[in-house]
C-alpha cells in the first residue's frame, strides 16, 4: 500500500520510520523544497492503518505548499504525521517526541516543523531538545508560543470577507455562525465572533468542551452529530478534515463554509458541489494561514506584532480577491485559490539557503 501511495504522489520526498518502542509510524512528507526546505506541522493521531497516516501526511503537505505560496512563505510545503496506537502522555510522550526530534534532525534542515493536531508549543520544546529545525515553541523557551489564537484571528477576517461577498457587507451582527470544534482554534474563534455581534453556536465531540466555550461567550451548543444540518449563515469547520463530500454537502443549511480545519473537502470536486449548492467556500489553505504567518513572521522573519496583525487582516483581503476572481472566471473558489498559489510560486525567489 505504501508503494502505491508514493508512486501516485506528486511530492518530492517521503521519509518513513517505525519507532518500535511506542509502535508509532512516523511519516515526513516533503511536497515542495522551494527555498531549500519544506515546512509544516507535526500531527499526532490514531489512524485505522499506517497507510491512512501516510495518505493524510501527503495530502496535508500538498495543502501546505499551497498555503505557504499564497502567504508568500519562504519555503515549500511539508507535513509530518505520528501515527500512534493511542495518544501518549507523560514519559511515554516525551520519549516519542525525542525520537521524532532525532528523525527531523537527520534531515539536516530539509524539513522545518511546528505544532498541528494533538501537538502544541510544549511538545515543540521537547522536540527542540534534539533539533533546531522546529518552530512554535513556548514563550518560555524563546519561541512565539501557540499558533491557535492567531489562526483564529485569520479565520475571523476570512469569515468577514466571505460575509461581505455573500451578503454585501461584512457586518456580523445577527449572523449565525456554527463552529465545529471547540479546541485551540475553534475555542479562540468563538469569542471573536461573539464580540463582533454574531450569534455563535458550538459543536464538539467533547460535549463538555463545547459547553465551556458556549458558557464563556453566551452562545449555544449544537450536538456534534447534527452540526452539518444546523441552519446558519456560516458553517466554520475547525476540527478534523474531510467533513464535506458528496453525501454531507446536500445536508448543509448554510450560505458560507469558512473554517480552520485542514482538507475540509474530501475531493476537489466537492468545491464544485458547494458552488452548485449556492454555498460560498473559503478555501481552507487560505483562511487558516494565520498559524503559518505567526510562526514565519515572529520566529523566522522578525516581524513586529503590528506587522503580523496586518498580515492576518490580509487573509480577508486575499479571500476577497479570490472570490472575485472565481466569479469573473466562472470557476470554483478552490480553483481560483490554487491559481493564485501557482502564480505566487512562479514569482517567488528560488535562492537556496544553507541547510546546516
Amino acid at each position: 500500500m505504501f508503494e502505491e501511495l508514493i508512486e501516485a504522489w506528486d511530492g518530492e520526498a517521503v521519509v518513513t520510520h517505525y519507532e518500535r518502542a511506542s509502535g508509532t509510524w512516523m511519516f515526513i512528507c516533503l511536497h515542495s523544497m522551494r527555498g531549500g526546505a519544506a515546512g509544516g506541522g507535526t500531527r499526532m493521531k490514531v489512524y485505522p492503518t499506517p497507510a491512512d497516516g501516510l495518505r493524510d501526511a501527503m495530502r496535508l503537505s500538498e495543502a501546505m505548499s499551497l498555503k505557504l505560496a499564497v502567504a508568500r512563505g519562504p519555503n515549500g510545503g511539508g507535513k509530518a504525521v505520528l501515527a500512534v496506537p493511542s495518544i501518549p502522555e507523560g514519559a511515554e510522550r516525551r520519549a516519542l517526541l525525542l525520537a521524532y526530534g532525532d528523525l527531523v534532525e537527520s534531515l539536516h534542515g530539509a524539513f522545518r516543523t511546528a505544532p498541528d493536531m494533538n501537538t502544541d508549543d510544549r511538545d515543540m520544546d521537547v522536540i527542540a531538545e534534539r533539533t533546531r529545525h522546529v518552530y512554535g515553541r513556548s514563550d518560555a523557551a524563546g519561541g512565539a508560543g501557540t499558533t491557535g489564537p492567531d489562526t483564529a484571528v485569520g479565520v475571523f477576517h476570512g469569515i468577514r470577507a466571505a460575509v461581505a461577498h455573500a451578503f454585501g457587507n461584512d457586518d456580523l451582527h445577527g449572523r449565525r455562525v456554527v463552529i465545529q470544534g471547540a479546541g485551540g482554534v475553534g475555542g479562540a474563534l468563538a469569542p471573536l465572533l461573539a464580540e463582533a455581534g454574531a450569534d455563535v453556536a458550538i459543536a464538539d465531540v467533547d460535549a463538555g468542551r463545547a459547553e465551556d466555550v458556549a458558557r464563556r461567550i453566551g452562545g449555544a451548543v449544537v450536538a456534534a452529530e447534527a452540526v452539518l444540518r444546523e441552519p446558519c449563515d456560516v458553517f466554520a469547520p475547525c476540527a478534523v478534515g474531510g467533513v464535506l463530500d458528496e453525501y454531507t454537502i446536500p445536508t448543509l443549511r448554510c450560505r458560507i463554509v469558512a473554517g480552520a480545519a485542514n482538507n475540509q473537502l474530501s475531493t476537489d470536486a466537492d468545491a464544485d458541489r458547494l458552488a452548485a449548492a449556492g454555498i460560498l467556500y473559503a478555501p481552507d489553505f487560505v483562511i487558516n494561514a494565520g498559524g503559518v504567518l505567526h510562526v514565519v513572521g515572529l520566529e523566522m522573519e522578525g516581524w513586529s506584532r503590528a506587522r503580523l496583525d496586518d498580515e492576518l487582516a490580509g487573509i480577508g483581503r486575499t479571500l476577497g480577491d479570490i472570490f472575485q476572481s472565481a466569479d469573473r472566471g466562472g470557476v470554483s473558489t478552490l480553483q481560483a485559490a490554487v491559481d493564485l498559489a501557482r502564480e505566487r510560486e512562479r514569482e517567488a525567489p528560488r535562492a537556496t539557503p544553507s541547510a546546516g
